[in-house]
């Protein structure tokens, strides 16, 4: 009569078989991953300019005097941008790194920066948004888009 041996621990192959297991979920799973990633960007971005504008409005009625939003949007640059600036729409300009430039009486009041690794760019059909303290309105009225790199865009 033969007695049987407790087996401790896995075998080689075992553990081969459960490692390659393993990589072949990890490499189905990280596009996924990938697409989520774009997307939560793509919300962040979107969340943040409506904010900002808001945030404009509201500053051009505190002040009392007219808040610009400008769009920074050149094709094949590296970053792209919108500034918050008081004065007339030419007198603001994204730097390469940190705030924008403004030139003569013009205020830079919130610079942000869409670097193109971030996957995620806003564009616009008017170049600048003007808001008025007196009236509360915005002139002219445009549609500003944050874009994803799957398609995806949030229109405000």
């Amino acid at each position: 009569m033969k007695t049987l041996r407790q087996q401790r621990g896995v075998t080689l192959v075992e553990a081969c078989i459960v490692m390659a297991v393993l990589g072949i979920i990890t490499t189905s799973a990280a596009p996924g991953m990938q697409g989520l990633l774009d997307t939560r960007r793509l919300d962040g971005a979107a969340t943040q300019l409506a904010t900002d504008i808001q945030h404009v409005r509201s500053l051009a009625v505190a002040r009392n005097e007219p808040v610009r939003l400008s769009i920074y949007a050149a094709a094949g640059a590296a970053t792209n941008c919108y500034v918050v600036h008081t004065g007339l729409s030419a007198q603001c300009a994204c730097a390469a790194a940190g705030p924008a430039q403004c030139s003569g009486d013009a205020e830079q009041i919130k610079t942000v920066v869409f670097p193109t690794t971030d996957r995620v760019t806003v564009q616009a059909n008017v170049a600048s948004v003007l808001f008025d303290p007196l009236h509360g309105t915005s002139t002219p009225t445009g549609t500003l888009r944050v874009l994803g790199t799957q398609g995806r865009a949030v229109h405000h």
